[in-house]
């Protein structure tokens, strides 16, 4: 068994706990993704010496991995840069040269469709039939008219009926439904198709909100997120140059990799532990025996502390936040990571020797036609397939080959983490033989997938404002720890980034960088007469 210990690096000019301190505040960054890369690349360039940032996976980047595959990047997590003007990341990718190589159908303006703009969709039947252009173009005229609906209710106050649940996924069904089926010109058929690509545009819409299911998202509170105006961009060489770009300025020395964090000891409530292992080192400094905080690491050791930053995702936080805080949080911050949603959003890719499917077509879309009266999009653990909403034409096939990109997301995408390679494999080859009705796709040479929702350093993709929660849940998870400010409760010891803290830009990677900014610009402006 490992022997605990405190860390014990010295400073200069050390003084006894207090806000008007005149030696450099230690800080402590929990977390090297996008927030926490971005809150200690701010407080080094402000001025702050005495830095740290614990990463438990040995790896930097969180959820932003590019897996490198002969001689293309594929990203396993995030993709795209979402807007551009006044978008912190996007201008990081534009000053540094990294869209030069990003081709047109890499770059969309409006609504994007999880992956290509390149061609044209094909809407296939689980009969093996495609689903006339004519007929798609009009469902989702449709479609997008009323999800521009679900935004009015945040955007212009409108009041939330009691039949929609409070749910997008609720509300989109019954007033697509009704329409659908009072429309006098089209056939009982037709209505039938339009019916059943209801379930299939929805679990796409799942897998843009990393939700289960849209039943689970806030109806009242889906208008509050926020687009960056300008085109949406795909970064070619990989956005894990993003983190590169971030992490270019911080000192090697400062991360530590393969470093998880077990709990937070914080408000001064020192374990006896701790306690203890304080009164064996006599080298111990003195001030690190009374610090405002300790992060106990999973290796024993114990790290003092002045400010935390916590950047965990906010599926770490439902599944620990009992055992990673001591004292346990507040209850109103209990209360918003309970009320808030993460899930998963999985990509599956599959190289092909060659492609099966035709040049104009940019994705394969999986319509279910025994769905058209389906109200949960929910399966039994051996139908977890039916759950991928479609696969995705990567392009340019110059620089990808000829690969799929699927997208499958909720319970469902964490029974398809648990299969194995060759299970996920066959089974998705045998949908693409059904949905094209061509039984001689081979099986593809190459698969690589995701798997955030298993992981547990992510326990899930990103967040989304849940049926029950609001914007004001998102404010409640950012506020900094203790609550209670008076000069004998030194502020600020545990503060909180993420893209789950940002209230209007949550499960974006700007949104994640403009949060890890936000923390640090506090603690600048704390100590702005320190740093002159």
């Amino acid at each position: 068994m490992q022997s605990c210990e405190i860390s014990a690096d010295s400073t200069d000019d050390p003084l006894s706990s207090g806000l008007r301190r005149k030696r450099q505040p230690r800080i402590v960054v929990i977390g090297a993704g996008l927030a926490g890369l971005s809150a200690a690349k701010a407080l080094l360039e402000s001025g702050f010496t005495d830095v740290t940032v614990l990463e438990a996976t040995d790896r930097i980047g969180g959820r932003v991995q590019s897996v490198q595959l002969g001689h293309a990047t594929f990203e396993l997590g995030a993709t795209w840069i979402h807007g551009s003007h006044g978008n912190p990341v996007y201008h990081l990718a534009e000053d540094n040269g990294l869209l030069e190589e990003t081709t047109d159908s890499e770059r969309s303006v409006g609504r994007i469709s999880l992956y290509s703009k390149n061609g044209v969709a094909y809407h296939l039947t689980n009969n093996g039939q495609r689903i006339p252009k004519d007929v798609v173009e009009e469902f989702s005229d449709l479609y997008n008219e009323v999800y521009n609906l679900t935004q009015e209710f945040f955007q212009r106050g409108k009041p939330v009926n009691a039949e929609s649940q409070n749910s997008v996924g609720v509300f989109t069904r019954d007033v697509v439904r009704k329409r659908v089926k009072a429309d006098p010109d089209d056939t009982e058929a037709v209505k039938r198709l339009k019916l059943a690509m209801i379930q299939q545009y929805l679990k796409v819409e799942s897998c843009e909100s990393s939700s289960h299911s849209m039943d689970e998202v806030s109806l009242s509170e889906f208008g509050e997120w926020t687009e960056i105006p300008g085109a949406h961009h795909v970064i070619p060489c990989g956005f894990i140059k993003i983190v590169e770009i971030l992490a270019r300025s911080i000192p090697k020395s400062v991360i530590q990799l393969r470093k998880p964090v077990k709990c937070i000891h914080w408000n001064q409530s020192v374990s006896k532990e701790i306690e203890r292992v304080a009164d064996h080192n006599s080298d111990l400094p003195e001030e690190n025996k009374s610090s405002n905080v300790f992060v106990e690491c999973e290796d024993c050791e114990f790290i003092p502390a002045d400010h935390v930053i916590v950047t965990v995702s906010l599926g770490v936080l439902k599944k620990r936040h009992e055992s990673l805080f001591h004292p346990r949080l507040p209850e109103e911050k209990v209360m918003a990571i309970e009320k808030l949603g993460i899930n998963t959003t999985d990509k599956i890719f599959l190289e092909f020797e060659e492609p099966f499917w035709s040049s104009e077509c940019n994705s394969i879309q999986f319509v279910w036609e025994d769905e058209a009266e389906s109200e949960s999009l929910t399966y039994p653990e051996e139908l977890w397939y039916k759950k991928i909403c479609s696969f995705d034409v990567l392009y340019p096939p110059e620089r990808y080959g000829h690969v799929l990109s699927g997208w499958i997301c909720g319970e469902e995408a964490l029974i398809m983490e648990k299969c194995d390679d060759e299970t996920v494999a066959e089974t998705c080859t045998e949908m693409l033989r059904k949905f094209t009705g061509n039984p001689n796709i081979p099986k593809p040479r190459r698969i690589l997938r995701s798997s955030w929702g298993s992981n547990p350093h992510f326990r899930g993709s990103y967040s989304y404002t849940q049926v029950g929660s609001s914007g004001a849940d998102v404010e409640k998870l950012a506020k900094p720890l203790p609550y209670a400010e008076s000069s004998k409760t030194p502020p600020m010891q545990v503060m909180f980034s993420g893209e789950a803290t940002h209230r209007k830009y949550y499960s974006t990677t700007h949104g994640a960088v403009l949060s890890g900014q936000r923390e640090a610009a506090r603690l600048i402006e704390m100590y702005q007469d320190l740093l002159q």
